[in-house]
């Protein structure tokens, strides 16, 4: 019992890092992010606002996921409650003013991208299976084993934001670094501490459960 607990305390920590890395790369003030520019335009084409539209391209995702034969776990669980939350703690405790500087914005936004790189290692190692997106990414990376996995974020986040670009959504220089960016220094980043997620052998909430109640 007290490993799974622990556990849980893991996948808080590596949320507040990568939370703390998308609070980043929003702060740099250099355009949507692939995610965001979807759902922005999703939101022209239906009568829902941006706020619905990502929580409908959530669930979408997670249907994906549970296609694909991923495992939702209590992971999945804490990300879905928390990471909107800390992303917006960072984004109101922020001191600095708005960003204007764009060359100081790329510079923030590849910052973010490790720390968001950081997080996503931190919380997958708990063993307890991840966020929706992450999750897809995975699935996709299993699909496509002799890929490395940042360049499976790249093709992902490549065919998100053409499907936001054909659907209206806004894209900037910052959403163009995204799709680059974050898939380079993640497969960078994961090289150097030798970290594979599609090797992870995750728990769904069923066998942690069973876990729990057998202590």
């Amino acid at each position: 019992m007290k490993k799974v607990f622990l556990q849980w305390g893991q996948i808080v920590a590596g949320l507040a890092v990568a939370a703390f890395g998308i609070h980043l790369t929003i702060f740099a003030n250099i355009g949507l992010a692939p995610w965001d520019c979807l759902s922005m335009g999703i939101s022209y084409h239906t009568p829902m606002n941006y706020g619905v539209s990502a929580m409908t391209v959530s669930i979408l995702v997670l249907l994906i996921d549970l296609l694909m034969k991923e495992r939702i776990g209590y992971g999945t669980i804490i990300d879905a409650l928390l990471s909107g939350n800390l992303i917006q703690a960072y984004n109101d405790l922020n001191p600095f003013p708005k960003n204007e500087n764009l060359w100081l914005g790329i510079v923030i936004m590849l910052i973010g991208f490790v720390f968001m790189a950081v997080g996503i290692w931190i919380y997958m190692s708990a063993g307890q299976c991840c966020g929706p997106r992450d999750a897809l990414l995975v699935g996709l990376g299993k699909r496509m084993p002799r890929v490395p996995i940042g360049i499976v974020e790249i093709l992902l986040w490549g065919v998100v934001v053409a499907a936001g670009w054909l659907l209206g959504g806004p894209v900037g220089v910052g959403t163009l670094i995204s799709i680059f960016g974050a898939g380079l220094i993640m497969q960078a980043v994961y090289s150097v501490i030798r970290f594979e997620p599609r090797s992870i052998q995750n728990r769904d909430v069923a066998a942690v459960t069973k876990e729990l109640l057998n202590k």
